[in-house]
């Protein structure tokens, strides 16, 4: 198992600074993540120190809490492409969804879609404050959208990733679909448990910890 495919290796806090971002990129150089995941603000920089090698960009969208207007994380994701994303992470609206206004996540996962186009959209369910019901509803609207994977949490929320929540998300989508792990993997006997669970992703900042041969 190449644990180092698996990582976005993740840096997500508000003070993080520019010399932190070139760290972590010459961290998944030598590491080989699958990608690095940054805010938008850092996309252009990540790319620079990232356009010889096979390293992939990730950037959130509509994060963390998902309550900003559709166009706001319509601009947003565009901005992202433009300065030279792979991946977008995005966090949908967990009032609406609460409220039953099941249309208006839908269409917002696919205005983003959209704009993506061939590059990989991830929606955050941030599993931790919705009941299960609402859990599943999230991946199939997700799916229904076009959406390539559902993805657990955002990281700042009350709770990460749970392996139960794993194994209903999975119930909930299709073979097509795949699910990214995020939020308390810190630890590699953690991050095996999830990727045996069928993840594809683990969204980490602990990704050298992880891959690390103990």
């Amino acid at each position: 198992m190449e644990l180092n495919k698996y990582i976005d290796h993740t840096l997500l806090k508000s003070t993080a600074e520019p010399v932190d971002i070139e760290r972590l990129c010459e961290e998944a150089i030598e590491y080989n993540f699958y990608a690095v995941c940054v805010n938008g603000c850092y996309v252009k920089l990540a790319n620079s120190l990232l356009k010889n090698s096979n390293v992939k960009i990730a950037s959130v969208v509509g994060f963390p809490l998902g309550a900003m207007s559709t166009e706001s994380k319509t601009s947003e994701a565009e901005n992202a492409v433009n300065d030279g994303a792979d991946e977008i992470d995005m966090v949908i609206n967990l009032g609406k969804l609460k409220a039953k206004e099941y249309t208006y996540i839908e269409n917002e996962i696919r205005k983003i879609k959209e704009i993506l186009g061939d590059k990989i959209l991830k929606v955050i369910i941030e599993a931790s404050e919705l009941k299960n019901e609402e859990k599943i509803i999230a991946c199939e609207l997700a799916e229904k959208a076009g959406a390539d994977f559902v993805k657990t949490s955002t990281g700042f929320a009350s709770g990460g990733a749970k392996i139960e929540d794993v194994k209903l998300m999975n119930s909930a989508i299709s073979d097509r679909m795949k699910i990214k792990a995020s939020g308390g993997i810190r630890d590699q006997e953690t991050a095996k448990n999830y990727i045996e669970l069928g993840v594809s992703r683990i969204g980490t900042s602990s990704g050298i910890s992880i891959v690390k041969i103990k």
